[in-house]
């Protein structure tokens, strides 16, 4: 596989105003896009964003560079990835471009593309799109411009879509539900979505101004949700991240409930009807209690790499249907072709209302093991990973751990940081473990 220049796991994403997230450079991508998509026989495509002031700037841009490669688009506004991924399946356009940069601050933005399955673009797609950025930008004929026009019922379609995957037979009529939208993409959706199944919802994080997207609140900022669960003697949290794609929970208590938790629910609640397919795809960050709960039940358990390109890709090779990242990045292929807040939600509250269970009740199979996560910065072209000292080390704790838990050394992706993971039974073990390998790598760097 070629290497990327431009493409990263989740698109393209960087600082608003310097390369590559500049109105030059977003504008010739989008003429680069086009053109790769009109040699495969694209005639149109539809644009959403989350609530960043830099959305407009983007929007634009990638609306110019489409239109000159002969392009129509359609516009749907603030909308949430996975609400792009399924609007771009319904109206049948060929591709659907993503403006947002997830979880991060508003000063930072990307573009990533879906494929008309409502999917990733194929690595081969994206390939060829960098190889069309490396030559010049040009313009069709005047005549044969691309037209643009804005969708206006967008987000009315994708809740719909959202209260579709609930059962008909059930309300949700006798729940109070905190929902944070992180000031993000879900803003104008979530609420409504619960709101009309029935819930009595109180909203958090549904005031965007273009730039408190993600500050101190939704999936990545659970303090707020939790306590309004509390103050509110609410039933639950819902807590989603700016482009809705990511979900954590809070019970009635103000326990946060992670990704994992979330996915063990999901699991759980299809087993018993059986209609669980396969079994469940974590990463290597996914908590072990994870793992040994999904045994107990005899439901089979895989890691992929970090990443929810990843765990897809490990999903489409079993032939599984429910996959997740302890971060909130939940996938059921069930109902959806790629990770959805919403719709995770939505799973959860099926599993409760079916059960008649609380939220608290729901997350006790499942034990969640101490987790310690300690990063290390390291300088120079050095890979202080395969270090015979800190493979030395990490060989050390292993025997002390003896099966009881796990060692993950691994490097960031943006920075120049070794991330050292130890979890097992005892909190104070696993801090001192995990201090012990970290030691060692700075000592290697």
């Amino acid at each position: 596989m070629a290497s990327r220049k431009y493409f990263g796991t989740d698109g393209i994403r960087g600082l608003v105003g310097q390369y590559p997230i500049s109105p030059e450079f977003v504008m010739k991508l989008g003429y680069a896009a086009g053109k790769v998509l009109a040699a495969q026989g694209t005639k149109k495509v539809l644009i959403g964003k989350d609530t960043r002031i830099s959305g407009y700037m983007l929007e634009s841009a990638l609306e110019a560079g489409f239109s000159a490669a002969g392009i129509d688009i359609g516009l749907l506004g603030p909308m949430p990835t996975p609400g792009i991924a399924y609007l771009t399946k319904t109206f049948r356009a060929e591709a659907g471009i993503v403006i947002s940069a997830s979880h991060n601050p508003y000063y930072d933005n990307g573009i990533k593309f879906f494929s008309q399955d409502g999917e990733k673009l194929p690595d081969d797609v994206e390939l060829a799109i960098e190889a069309e950025l490396d030559k010049p930008m040009g313009c069709v004929d005047s005549a044969h411009l691309g037209k643009a026009s804005r969708i206006e019922d967008a987000a009315g379609r994708y809740i719909e879509f959202c209260k579709s995957n609930f059962p008909s037979q059930i309300s949700l009529k006798d729940l109070t539900i905190v929902v944070d939208c992180a000031n993000g993409a879900t803003y104008h959706i979530a609420p409504n979505v619960f709101r009309e199944l029935g819930a009595t919802v109180i909203e958090v994080g549904t005031s965007p101004n273009g730039t408190n997207i993600n500050e101190n609140c939704g999936a990545t900022s659970m303090k707020m949700v939790s306590e309004a669960v509390v103050e509110h003697k609410a039933d639950l949290g819902i807590a989603l991240d700016g482009d809705g794609d990511r979900l954590m929970m809070v019970d009635h208590t103000g326990y946060v409930i992670d990704g994992d938790e979330v996915v063990y629910i999901i699991a759980c609640n299809d087993l018993k009807s059986g209609s669980l397919q396969g079994g469940v795809v974590g990463t290597l960050m996914s908590n072990m209690g994870l793992e040994l709960a999904l045994e107990e039940l005899g439901i089979p358990f895989a890691r992929s790499n970090v990443g929810d390109r990843y765990v897809m890709e490990l999903l489409r090779e079993k032939g599984w249907q429910l996959g997740a990242e302890n971060s909130g990045h939940i996938i059921n292929l069930s109902h959806t072709s790629t990770g959805d807040g919403i719709i995770a939600a939505l799973n959860v509250l099926t599993a409760l209302k079916q059960q008649g269970k609380s939220l608290l009740e729901l997350r006790q199979g499942m034990t969640m093991l101490p987790q310690i996560l300690v990063n290390v910065r390291f300088t120079g072209d050095s890979d202080p990973i395969n270090s015979p000292s800190v493979q030395a080390s990490v060989d050390k704790v292993n025997a002390r751990l003896s099966g009881r838990g796990r060692v993950l050394l691994r490097k960031s992706g943006t920075e120049p940081l070794i991330r050292v993971m130890v979890e097992g039974p005892e909190l104070e073990e696993v801090t001192a473990l995990a201090n012990e390998i970290a030691e060692s790598v700075k000592l290697a760097s």
